[in-house]
């Protein structure tokens, strides 16, 4: 199931020859403008500043373009959100202070929110991530991330890193 990711951009439409490439001959005759390439954003929600630090700069390695953000709580991702920011990718701790991960994610579903959420936890048992799950989550991996898991959420997101 292929799935619109909030915030992607579209890409600018262009009229035929409009913007003509500089060929041999100078008539732009068989130029075809770059790809013009998005930025993902990523939504990094945790109560421990360590893991904040390590998502952060595992997601700045990706070999992509990335726009990353923290968040200390859910509440704060919550608040983001409301006040109009979007991101592709919220990665959310389950565990923390002021509104858990569980509590947030339910009210950014609830608030209509369809960006990929994939939790984060150091819960290791599968009841404990099926509740996760069921707060409207992607996917859920135990904490830290690698660059493997990330690259994997990207794939299955569609998006080539």
């Amino acid at each position: 199931m292929s799935k619109q990711v909030a915030g992607a951009a579209s890409l600018p439409s262009r009229s035929v020859g409009s913007e003509k490439a500089e060929m041999g001959d100078g008539t732009g005759v068989g130029s075809t403008p770059a790809p013009v390439k998005k930025k993902l954003s990523v939504l990094i929600v945790d109560d421990n500043s360590m893991i904040r630090t390590i998502h952060t700069i595992l997601v700045n390695r990706m070999g992509m373009e990335v726009e990353s953000q923290v968040a200390e709580n859910g509440k704060v991702a919550v608040d983001l959100f409301r006040s109009g920011k979007s991101f592709d990718v919220v990665l959310m701790d389950w565990e923390m202070p002021v509104m858990n991960g569980i509590e947030a994610t339910k009210e950014l579903r609830n608030m209509g929110v369809s960006s990929t959420i994939v939790g984060v936890t150091s819960h290791s048992m599968d009841t404990e991530k099926d509740a996760f799950m069921a707060a409207g989550l992607d996917d859920c991996y135990g904490k830290p991330l690698s660059i493997k898991i990330l690259k994997d959420i990207l794939q299955k997101m569609k998006i080539d890193a």
